[in-house]
Order: structure tokens, then C-alpha cells, then sequence
């Protein structure tokens, strides 16, 4: 219990005497950075390496650092000397927080004196009145004592002598350190913090015979922590970090957008860990509340291959007249290679994809999007567009008959209909469940895996084609 009292006084010491030694603090400011590098991972988290130049005495030095994101987790903040790690012992590290607002400044001159301020309608003083502020709600001064009387909810400017003591305008780190020496220190300064994320997004341009398009990459940093990074020196990490607690705060309006063009690609991609880096090949600055672009690839002439696929476990149904059979949409999908022959050949971070075409006019049109998941290089990628207007997969269980109490045989005919003027090929996918074998079909099957087959069935302009099977299911 002793231990605990100790404990409690020791805290509460710190806490009341930190604001009054930081006054004879060495600051850190900006003018001595050397330099600035940001690692910003995918999930809204990032890493600042901070590196300035101060003179330390000789024995105890106190350092405060203002320039400190908002979403700082102050358990992460690490400070080290790079001239001399073994010769600078950090004592005391502490975060400040505590920043003046209205409603602190009020609840800090509650008991205290105060002036009321009033003004007429072109701004002039008019009354100026001394009184004691009993009791500040909402950010206001609700009731005051001025002689003998009391005002409640005064309409009138609130003037407060001097900012108290323990309150500040930026979040602060505060060190105590012990210097072997007095000499000059080169510091790093690093820490995590919420708040900045980064995603990737690709513009897809493709031509009309949809067998090639062109693939633009842009990386899109948003800094909502807190801190301006100048001049900093950018690197990405895409890949699943894991992470104790995670917070995934929602995009806020009104940020400022800055993009920045680029032919060459300016990011150098590798392996990292079991992730990817990927660093920007010079430094940039990332503002507090803005979404910044930048370009991460340009490949043209991307081979590609439209394939229309009809997924009666998954599709978009609607009623068929006969009541019978189930009429499904059919997919449009594109494929493509991540092969550097193929244009491509790194590693795409997780990001959505837009896809356009030029109609007849040469106007790009948008005909849909999909999402990517990081994607290694020499991997397929495939992006669900939409739905074919002009195609129409149908399918129904024509008959089944029990074998045995865990032994049936069931039938199936999938009927495509092509109403274009050209003809396609349609891939028709089955989902089969227990111990299956297929006994009789109309058309070759591929097995994918323990579950599904697929079936690739050609289709003439303006005609039909149906599928069959019968297929002997053991539960």
C-alpha cells in the first residue's frame, strides 16, 4: 500500500511540476530538421523519422518538441542521438495533450476574476465590466458575479488576463535527458501515428476490340494526423501489417486535393519483410488535411481478354415466365497478366480499378469498376465490369432420382442465349457439393477444384446454346 501511495505522489508530482520546468526547455523546432522520412502503411497508420540538430549541455538537459502529430501513439515515440547513442541517457520522456480550448480556458478561471466586454453594433466598446465567474457551461460564461449581482448567461465578450499554466496550443513531447558532454547532437525523433493512410487507385483504357488496354497507377496519401510533413522523404508499405488495435476513422469532407502528374514512373518498388516498399525517388511535402496523388505506373498496350462468364450460384436472378427455370445475368469479366512482357510485372498494391472506352466519337466512356487485392507480379487479375445486356444464362433441374438414402442423381440444362451480332464464348460454372461424378454431359467440363466446374460453351450470333449433365451426388 505504501508502494502504491509512493506511486500515486510520484505521478501527480510529475504532472504538476512538468508544465514549469518545460519553460527552461531546449526547443527543437523546425529550422533544425535535416531531414524528414514518412513510412505510411494501408492501414491508416504511419511512421515519422524526424531528424534535427541541437546543443546539449553537459548533465540534465530538458528538451520539448512541438511539431508532433495530433495522432501521435505516444507509447511508440523513441529519441536517440545519432552523433552519440551511447552518451545521451533519456531520464524522462512525456507527452503533452492538454490543449486550450474555450471550454478549458472558462473551467480554468471558474472562483477567478474576468471582464465582460460590450459592443455595439459597429464593434465599439461600450461597457466593460470586472466580475467573478461562478459557473462556464458549453463554452460560455453562464453565471457571473459582478458586485452584488449575478449574470446569467451574460451577452457579452469574455477577456481573460493570461493563458494558464498547464494549458498549451500543440501537442508536445518533453524530455529529460543526461549528456556525457556538452557538444552538439545530430537527434532522431520517430513514432507512429493514426491518421494517415494511403491507397492505391488504376484508370484502365480500353480499345474496342478489347483485347489490349492501357493502365495508369496512382497512389492517394491522406494525411488526416494532425502535422504537416515538409520536404519528406515517402515510402509506401503495402501488405498486411498486423496490428494490436486498429482504428479506421471515415474520410472527412473538405480536404484539400493535390495531384501530382508524372510520365516516368517516380516509385521504386521492392520487397520488404513479407510486404512491398515502395519509395518515392524524391521528397515531397504532405500537408495536415489534404489527399495527395502521385503517380505509381504507366503501362500501355496491356494484352487483355474479355470472357463472359454465367455463375447460376451467384448471379443476378429474375423471374422466368415458365415459372420452372431461373434466368441469371452473365458477367462481364477482364483478364489480364501481371507479366512485365505483358507491360506490367510488379507487385499492384490492393486498389480500385475504373475502367473506360472511347465511343465513336473518341470520347472515353466509363463501363465499370472492380477492386484488386494486392496482387504479386506474374499473377492473373481479374475485374467483374458489369453485366451483358444482350446475353442470358437460364438453368434448371430437369429431373433427379434417389439411389440410396445418401445416393442421388440429379440433372441440369443451362440454356445461353447470344441476341448479339457476333458470336461469343460463355463460361458456364457449376457449384457441386458432397462426393459428385459426373455421369453424362453435352459439353466437356473442367474441374476447378473440389466444388466447381466450368463449362466453356460457344455461342453463335443470335442463337442459343444449351448444356447439359447429369451428375451422381454421394452425401
Amino acid at each position: 500500500m505504501k508502494k502504491l501511495c509512493r506511486f500515486v505522489l510520484l505521478a501527480v508530482f510529475v504532472l504538476v511540476m512538468t508544465p514549469a520546468v518545460a519553460e527552461e526547455a531546449i526547443e527543437l523546432t523546425a529550422e533544425a530538421r535535416t531531414s524528414m522520412e514518412m513510412t505510411v502503411y494501408n492501414q491508416n497508420l504511419g511512421l515519422v523519422k524526424d531528424l534535427r540538430e541541437l546543443k546539449l549541455d553537459g548533465g540534465t538537459n530538458i528538451i520539448r518538441f512541438r511539431d508532433v502529430a495530433a495522432e501521435i501513439d505516444p507509447t511508440s515515440v523513441h529519441l536517440k542521438s545519432r552523433t552519440a547513442p551511447e552518451g545521451v541517457v533519456i531520464r524522462e520522456q512525456n507527452y503533452q495533450y492538454d490543449l486550450v480550448s474555450r471550454e478549458k480556458l472558462l473551467e480554468r478561471y471558474v472562483d477567478r476574476e474576468i471582464e465582460l466586454v460590450r459592443r455595439d453594433e459597429s464593434g465599439r466598446e461600450v461597457e466593460r465590466l470586472r466580475g467573478t465567474l461562478l459557473s462556464a457551461q458549453g463554452g460560455q460564461a453562464s453565471i457571473v458575479q459582478v458586485g452584488g449581482k449575478l449574470y446569467l448567461s451574460p451577452r457579452a465578450e469574455v477577456e481573460l488576463p493570461e493563458l494558464p499554466a498547464g494549458l498549451i496550443t500543440k501537442p508536445t513531447l518533453l524530455w529529460e535527458v543526461e549528456a556525457l558532454e556538452g557538444a552538439k547532437h545530430l537527434v532522431e525523433v520517430s513514432y507512429l501515428t493514426n491518421g494517415i493512410n494511403w491507397h492505391a487507385e488504376y484508370v484502365a483504357v480500353v480499345n474496342r476490340k478489347h483485347d489490349r488496354l492501357d493502365l495508369t497507377g496512382w497512389v492517394t496519401v491522406e494525411n488526416k494526423s494532425g502535422a504537416t510533413y515538409a520536404q519528406a522523404r515517402l515510402k509506401l508499405v503495402a501488405g498486411d501489417v498486423h496490428r494490436v488495435l486498429e482504428h479506421r476513422p471515415e474520410p472527412r469532407p473538405g480536404m484539400l486535393m493535390a495531384r501530382e502528374e508524372s510520365v516516368a514512373p517516380q516509385f521504386q518498388e521492392k520487397e520488404f519483410f513479407e510486404y512491398h516498399l515502395y519509395a518515392l525517388d524524391r521528397k515531397t511535402t504532405i500537408a495536415d488535411n489534404e489527399t495527395k496523388q502521385l503517380s505509381l505506373l504507366n503501362a500501355a498496350g496491356v494484352p487483355v481478354k474479355k470472357v463472359f462468364v454465367f455463375d447460376p450460384d451467384r448471379a443476378i436472378y429474375f423471374p422466368s415466365r415458365e415459372g420452372d427455370a431461373q434466368k441469371g445475368k452473365i458477367k462481364v469479366m477482364l483478364d489480364l497478366e501481371n507479366k512485365k512482357e505483358h507491360n506490367l510485372g510488379i507487385a499492384l498494391p490492393r486498389g480500385k480499378v475504373r475502367v473506360y472506352q472511347a465511343d465513336d466519337e473518341e470520347s472515353l466512356q466509363f463501363v465499370g469498376e472492380d477492386q484488386i487485392d494486392h496482387t504479386p507480379r506474374d499473377e492473373e487479375v481479374r475485374l467483374y465490369i458489369g453485366n451483358a445486356f444482350d446475353l442470358v444464362g437460364e438453368r434448371k433441374q430437369t429431373a433427379q432420382r434417389k439411389i440410396a438414402d445418401d445416393v442421388t442423381e440429379q440433372s441440369f440444362e443451362i440454356s445461353l442465349r447470344n441476341h448479339k451480332k457476333e458470336d461469343v464464348q460463355i463460361v458456364a460454372v457449376e457449384h457441386l457439393y458432397g462426393d459428385w461424378e459426373i455421369l453424362d454431359q453435352s459439353h466437356k467440363h473442367e474441374k476447378k477444384d473440389a466444388q466447381t466446374i466450368e463449362f466453356n460453351v460457344p455461342v453463335g450470333a443470335n442463337s442459343e446454346a444449351k448444356v447439359t449433365y447429369t451428375v451422381r451426388v454421394t452425401q
